[in-house]
């Protein structure tokens, strides 16, 4: 069976409280949980970053069928800057399809500054939200594929979904 930790990470004054696991029914009851609290705007969900599921699956017990049907579900779209990257990762490396990715350098230079296309998170997120992301090199170019993960690469992991998913809330709504 698979460990389970659950984490609060700050990030300019919202509090993100986040599970880092290796274990399947802990990612079973994260998307049952899902369904249930967001039920009524599911045909519109948004989710930061389909990175997260690539590096929690590296040594999860079991990859539940629910996992990917979340991700292969086309109503859901799986938002960050070079998501599409993630997306064949997770297939060519454990069979996943991620079906509905949004890039959010495609969609800033659609709604706000085109120069924007190529830029990463920290530009973006700036642009967007008046944020300021902290992405240190050692973290960011560090071991992502250890058995645990340090609290600095959890925060970021964490940090990145959350700023992707508010971007891209953002964007999308039209709200920015």
């Amino acid at each position: 069976m698979g460990k389970s930790k659950v984490r609060t990470v700050m990030f300019e004054g919202d509090k993100i409280t986040t599970t880092v696991t290796s274990s399947g029914e802990a990612v079973e009851g994260w998307l049952d949980e899902i369904y249930s609290v967001h039920r009524r705007r599911l045909h519109k969900l948004i989710v930061g970053s389909a990175s997260a599921a690539a590096a929690s699956s590296i040594y999860a017990d079991y990859i539940p069928d629910a996992l990917d049907e979340f991700l292969g579900d086309p109503r859901y779209r799986f938002v960050g800057v070079g998501v599409q990257d993630d997306a064949v990762r997770l297939s060519r490396d454990y069979d996943l399809e991620v079906e509905n990715t949004v890039d959010l350098g495609e969609l800033v230079a659609d709604n706000i500054d085109p120069d924007l296309r190529k830029a990463g998170l920290k530009a973006i997120a700036s642009a967007v939200m008046g944020a300021t992301v902290d992405k240190p090199q050692r973290v960011r170019t560090g071991c992502w594929d250890a058995y645990e993960l340090s609290d600095e690469q959890i925060k970021y992991a964490c940090i990145d979904a959350f700023v992707s998913f508010e971007v891209g809330r953002k964007l999308l709504t039209g709200d920015y």
